[in-house]
């Protein structure tokens, strides 16, 4: 089976893994649009650890080709949207009610990079097909689906892990696909002013449109202190969607006392984050600091669905950058890995 990964460590290329086999409970399917992420990138580039011969990608909507004797709800030829986290749906850890990301371990859900191939090969496999497999809602386009398996989720949860009430003032620290939908999730939970921290047009011209009321930008100076005088003190809750190790110090030491700094940005694995214990009210200022990857499960990208058919959200304002046919995965990888000025999130119809 003809797929698109990573051969080592820093080196990506197309492989010839073996195909899938299905169990009792899962389906094979056929991608028909996915999209690279940067989370792609990153174990490409060794942030996950050694990896060998891996198919990459998580994001996709496709065609159910096979499922398991035991499977009811999907049937081949159905299209389907794949949440990037898909539980195994009877391990203990998903029974706490705080995620679905950890079912085995820490981001054991998040089978596609590492555990098993991803989306990028000519079929993929989906476990626990009944609970992991959300139908293409009608009034849904493809491609406005696909931005729900991750981008809109992970951004999404980092705007459940703020706990955001209405009027609050909040910070999205980083604009590109995710921060950019924590802008969007941030609106529709009622903040009052949100500051959309980021460096590129196009992203914060995206940002203005999902309801940030501020732009500021690192190249213009100190943010923290941007975002003490545009606030008159500092954010209630701030949520960190990119940057890097020196941003974490950045979001504790812009929120305020009874804040709550809400992370859904992975860390290289060699960073040491840490930061002066008077920025925490040397402990005693009542600021929360989480961390998360966004749950899985269908139910959860059928909600997603369910604001883009009403018109709370129009997931296609990231794409940038649209690619046709099976081999131009390589393409659209290349670009998120070099990241271009005008780029927010590419696009690839398989098909």
């Amino acid at each position: 089976m003809k797929g698109y990964g990573m051969i080592e460590i820093g080196k990506p290329g197309w492989l010839d893994n073996p195909r899938p086999v299905c169990g009792p409970l899962d389906a094979l399917v056929r991608p028909t649009i996915v999209a690279p992420c940067s989370s792609d990138t990153h174990v490409m580039h060794g942030g996950n650890g050694p990896k060998f011969n891996l198919i990459l990608g998580h994001e996709a909507v496709g065609e159910v080709v096979e499922v398991g004797e035991l499977v009811t709800k999907f049937k081949p030829g159905d299209f389907v949207v794949v949440p990037c986290c898909t539980p195994d749906w009877n391990e203990l850890g998903v029974q706490n009610f705080k995620s679905f990301s950890h079912d085995v371990g820490m981001l054991k859900s998040f089978k596609f990079l590492g555990a098993k191939d991803g989306v990028f090969g000519e079929v993929f496999h989906v476990n626990f097909a009944d609970a992991n497999l959300a139908p293409l809602l009608e009034g849904v386009s493809p491609e406005a689906a696909l931005l729900t398996v991750d981008m809109m989720s992970t951004g999404f949860h980092g705007v459940e892990q703020a706990e955001i009430e209405y009027g609050d003032k909040v910070v999205v620290i980083g604009i590109g696909p995710v921060g950019l939908m924590a802008v969007a999730g941030a609106a529709l939970a009622g903040a009052g002013q949100i500051i959309a921290v980021g460096t590129r047009p196009n992203c914060r011209k995206v940002a203005t449109e999902y309801g940030a009321t501020d732009l500021i930008s690192y190249k213009d100076g100190d943010i923290v202190e941007k975002v003490h005088e545009l606030t008159g003190g500092g954010s209630n809750k701030t949520i960190i969607a990119g940057g890097d190790k020196t941003t974490f110090t950045q979001a504790v030491a812009m929120t305020k006392e009874m804040g709550i700094i809400s992370n859904v940005n992975f860390f290289d694995v060699t960073d040491v984050l840490s930061m002066p214990a008077y920025l925490w009210g040397l402990g005693m200022a009542h600021k929360d600091i989480r961390g998360g990857f966004c749950p899985g499960g269908a139910e959860r990208i059928i909600r997603m669905q369910e604001l883009i058919k009403h018109g709370r959200v129009d997931t296609t304002k990231l794409i940038t950058h649209t690619f046709k046919g099976f081999d131009k995965i390589e393409d659209a990888f290349l670009m998120m890995d070099q990241k271009p000025a005008d780029l927010i999130k590419p696009v690839v119809y398989t098909d």
